[in-house]
């Protein structure tokens, strides 16, 4: 493989419903970093229907060009398409790297596209940087179980790609002005030749979708909490505070609060402006999911927990003692304001 004739760094942009999903703007940040450090362009690949809007997202958010694809037969995710589309820009563009979000498309959609075009893919990445002898990007994901992190590099095939869980990165600011190179492609996938057949679309209805990647303020709860019914302690805290629910890997096992709330490698990673772990030991797993937080507060009775090793501020103490004060503390704030 000639590898001097791959260029560039793309960012996969996912949509739904016509607009841009977090994930894709917040690898934009990094993928502008890639690009700076190794002379290369950093453009956005968006597929879709009516995904115009999605298109000037990923300008403002940085990228030099967009590649849009549209059609109708991409008005909803479907395996095969978006495979077929994107195996054919690659081809034909030859980018050097693609990075893909670690959602539950992004997971289905690389590894399918790496097999394609016969590249390696390292999934499920919490970092990303250049390693210096080499030039190549170096992926790093966390392995065994958690227990250590591991950098991997693809240094014999190209493009190089990785899939990159939410949240990982924080999401730049948008600059509206900016100005980026619309390359639109014609990429069809004839629908009768799709082995896959969307019968219908059920939208969720059953309470609120829990949006921890996207919350400024989590509360979290683990296995300190005794049993499910204490969770209503961390709820009360996340509504004073206007934040969201999250929860350790012991909590969700236990059977105490549903996985979609689960922090952690597992699980959803976040970082949140505000993040206060109460009665979570801090084990690796969930420091992976937690650790870009902005401030970490940290509610424990063991003083050697390792959440404290990663907390701004640390409070060792029974939760069920501290968390009432605390809830009223702020209620007695706010309603002086």
């Amino acid at each position: 493989m000639d590898k001097a004739r791959y260029k560039n760094i793309w960012v996969y942009i996912e949509t739904q419903g016509g607009k841009a999903k977090n994930v894709g703007l917040e690898l934009l940040g990094p993928g502008r970093r890639l690009a700076h450090n190794m002379g290369e362009k950093l453009a956005a690949v968006v597929i879709g229907d009516g995904v115009e809007e999605a298109a000037q997202a990923a300008a403002a958010y940085g990228a030099d060009e967009v590649i849009l694809v549209e059609g109708k037969e991409y008005g909803y995710y479907n395996s095969e398409s978006y495979a077929h589309a994107m195996c054919r820009l690659i081809k034909k563009y030859k980018p050097s790297t693609v990075l893909i979000g670690a959602t539950n498309n992004g997971r289905d959609l690389g590894p399918r596209i790496a097999c394609r075009i016969s590249t390696g893919l390292t999934a499920d990445c919490t970092g990303l940087d250049i390693d210096t002898d080499s030039g190549n990007v170096a992926w790093t994901r966390p392995a065994f179980g958690g227990n250590l992190m591991a950098t991997i590099l693809c240094p014999d095939t190209r493009p190089q790609m990785g899939t990159v869980r939410p949240g990982v990165f924080k999401k730049g600011s948008p600059d509206k002005s900016s100005k980026a190179k619309i390359i639109r492609e014609s990429v069809h996938t004839p629908v009768r030749s799709s082995r896959i057949k969307l019968l219908e679309v059920i939208h969720e209805t059953a309470g609120e979708p829990v949006k921890l990647e996207d919350a400024e303020i989590i509360v979290s709860g683990g296995r300190g909490l005794g049993k499910p019914e204490n969770f209503s302690l961390i709820k009360e805290l996340a509504e004073v505070l206007g934040g969201a629910v999250g929860a350790s890997r012991a909590a969700v096992d236990a059977g105490w609060i549903p996985h979609a709330y689960q922090v952690g490698q597992t699980g959803k990673t976040v970082g949140p402006k505000l993040y206060i772990a109460c009665g979570i030991s801090g084990a690796i797993q969930h420091r992976a999911g937690m650790s870009g937080s902005d401030i970490i507060v940290a509610i424990n009775k063991d003083a050697d927990a390792p959440i404290f090793d990663v907390a701004d501020y640390g409070v060792v103490g029974d939760l069920f003692e501290v968390l009432p004060v605390l809830i009223s503390e702020i209620r007695s704030i706010k309603h002086k304001d």
